[in-house]
């Protein structure tokens, strides 16, 4: 079966470019200002409030890749870095080009997929009037069409959930945090025009992602 590795990266939207109906409503369960700015910053873990500004997919077995990002305004031709094709987009163009690259893949492998990328991605995707290729999700309790480590990890939610850092660390692996970058960093790095910041990082997530995986296959798949 031909596997891929997947990973996004999302930003919320700006709060303030709210109309005041909306802002009262995603600050409805907030009591106080530390609260208010919690729901601020955590738009960009949902789809309705956030956008994808980077898709990357790669492949476990020949270690190449393909990673989709938005660039803002500026021009980025395509280019190849270390086995990995780097091309821009706006958020509608790299999802199209997401759903055609997926198709030739029988499986994928994500951490926690099921609960984040996998439904950011459609829900993005139906936002921008584009339709999905293929059912990414296929049957929960089966890793053969869709591997998420971190249900395998917890045993579908038997034990304690960690971050991808943590499981990294913890099993040996090189963690895609090393740098300094981590997910809630993207925001930021985006409003400073750091696009390929945010792509680079996105590709060592594939890579902790992808090392993850071939722990659990050789020591814990079942």
């Amino acid at each position: 079966m031909a596997k891929v590795v997947l990973d996004i990266e999302t930003i919320g939207f700006d709060f303030d470019a709210y109309d005041k109906k909306s802002q009262e409503y995603l600050l409805k369960y907030a009591e106080n200002d530390q609260e208010k700015e919690e729901v601020k910053n955590k738009l960009a873990l949902y789809p309705l409030t956030g956008e994808i500004v980077a898709i990357g997919m790669l492949n476990p077995e020949t270690k190449k890749g393909y990673l989709l990002f938005q660039n803002g305004e500026d021009e980025q031709k395509k280019f190849e870095e270390n086995g990995i094709i780097f091309e821009t987009g706006s958020e509608k163009e790299i999802l199209e080009k997401f759903w055609n690259a997926v198709k030739a893949y029988d499986s994928v492998i994500t951490f926690n997929g099921r609960g984040f990328d996998i439904p950011y991605l459609m829900m993005r995707s139906a936002i921008n009037k584009i339709r999905t290729t293929r059912n990414l999700l296929g049957y929960r309790f089966s890793h053969k069409e869709h591997c998420d480590l971190l249900e395998q990890l917890t045993f579908y939610g038997a034990i304690r959930k960690f971050n991808l850092d943590f499981y990294a660390k913890t099993f040996r692996i090189k963690s895609s945090k090393d740098e300094g970058i981590d997910g809630l960093m993207v925001g930021d790095l985006y409003k400073e025009k750091k696009y390929l910041e945010i792509a680079k990082y996105c590709v060592r997530d594939l890579k902790t992602t992808n090392e993850l995986f071939e722990y659990w296959d050789k020591y814990l798949k079942f």
